[in-house]
């Protein structure tokens, strides 16, 4: 008869597990450090910048100090060379915290990545290391006012006169708007170009460019302490070095990386949702009803088994993604498929976790509250999930 051996392994069940297959050690002691930066910097304060609407610009500066912005960038420019995985796991931490930490992410994992695929060596050595060290922020200014997701129609025009662009017209929910130092600008340089998109630029905006200003500080439904703002460019005069790539190649700039951009907004997605089942498990154990927890309801114990079952099923496909991401695949109608469901997947479940709250839930006490609230912006952000569906479309041939 043989023995039965006793597993010393870790259930492989356990949905709140944050090692992941491509993480190795020093991804973990990365992880390490960062929970410890946020545990004295971030959560003692956060409540407050949700109030204030802000993050104050020291944070970025004590994360530069410390190693924790830009980690992919080259040590040449002051980075640590490091992978995707990374800015992963920087992505993760922070959004447990609150979807108000989206400026890092976006300073150094979508914006910085532009300056260092695109950028001349003369760019790189002007800005990188700032980025790095928290010196300068960043934003992306894309979106106007009537256009959405249609870059191809935008209408700040860029004209070139002399040694510098002239640039005119306005941007709006530009996350990092107060803060950044730099814009990557999305403007128009041939407003007849045919099609439209190849009429469209990148333009590097420095802050105190002179014509350029920012408008209202926007009041959102979530993420507050994100700081988004309206841009305004009035004869705003920039050097026609500062143009990122070739005139009339922003709009493949800008499609180059969304692969990376959507993986973050899916991976965001997630390690909000197993935030807000891992508190709503723990709140329905010990919330009394009828003299005994709800979580000896029937209805209590569906909805969970539901909600952990898209999760687990959510982090296998995500995974999957990642790993083919870092082998440099181009899985692009995968990551559509990917962004749209999970974030939809995580705005279901903020809905449903209130729910199990009951009054509570309304409560700005309470997590869930703020969670219901930053989870709305996801299926929106990064490409909306009816242009993700578009791609998949497109991609079955219809």
């Amino acid at each position: 008869m043989s023995k039965t051996v006793k597993s010393t392994t870790k259930n492989p069940f356990d949905l709140f597990n944050t090692h992941r297959p491509f993480y190795s050690q020093e991804h973990e002691m990365f992880r390490s450090s960062l929970r410890t930066f946020i545990k004295k910097e971030v959560l003692p304060y956060y409540e407050e910048w949700e109030e204030n609407g802000y993050i104050p610009r020291e944070l970025y500066t004590k994360m530069g100090k410390q190693g924790f912005l830009c980690p992919q960038v080259d040590p040449g420019y002051g980075g640590l060379g490091l992978d995707f995985g990374f800015n992963l796991v920087l992505s993760e931490e922070l959004s447990r915290v609150g979807g108000g930490t989206a400026g890092v992410n976006i300073h150094s994992s979508i914006v910085v990545p532009y300056l260092e695929t695109y950028g001349t060596q003369e760019q790189k050595e002007k800005y990188l290391q700032k980025c790095v060290n928290g010196e300068i922020l960043t934003a992306v200014a894309m979106t106007e006012p009537g256009t959405g997701s249609d870059l191809a129609s935008v209408r700040t025009a860029a004209v070139q006169i002399g040694d510098h662009y002239v640039i005119n017209g306005q941007k709006t929910f530009i996350t990092n708007g107060i803060n950044a130092d730099l814009f990557f600008v999305v403007v128009k340089t041939d407003p007849n170009a045919t099609p439209a998109h190849k009429g469209v630029s990148v333009i590097m905006v420095d802050g105190d460019s002179p014509g350029f200003s920012r408008g209202r500080k926007l009041k959102k439904l979530g993420m507050r302490s994100s700081d988004t703002a309206e841009l305004i460019f009035e004869d705003a005069s920039v050097p026609v070095s500062n143009l990122l790539g070739e005139e009339g190649k922003g709009f493949y700039i800008l499609m180059d990386k969304l692969q990376q951009e959507r993986i973050l907004a899916a991976n965001a997605a997630f390690a909000q949702a197993q935030e807000m089942l891992k508190s709503t498990i723990a709140y329905v154990k010990e919330r009394q009803a009828f003299g005994k927890p709800i979580s000896s309801f029937q209805n209590t114990q569906f909805q969970m088994a539901e909600m952990a079952t898209e999760l687990s099923m959510a982090r296998s496909f995500l995974d999957n993604l990642v790993n083919l991401h870092m082998k440099g695949e181009n899985i692009v109608t995968q990551v559509s498929m990917a962004k749209w469901w999970i974030t939809d997947m995580a705005r279901r479940m903020a809905a449903r976790c209130l729910q199990l709250y009951g009054g509570y839930g309304f409560m700005e006490e309470y997590p869930i509250a703020r969670r219901y609230r930053d989870i709305a912006v996801l299926p929106i952000a990064a490409g909306s999930n009816e242009i993700m569906k578009n791609i998949i479309a497109k991609s079955l041939g219809l």
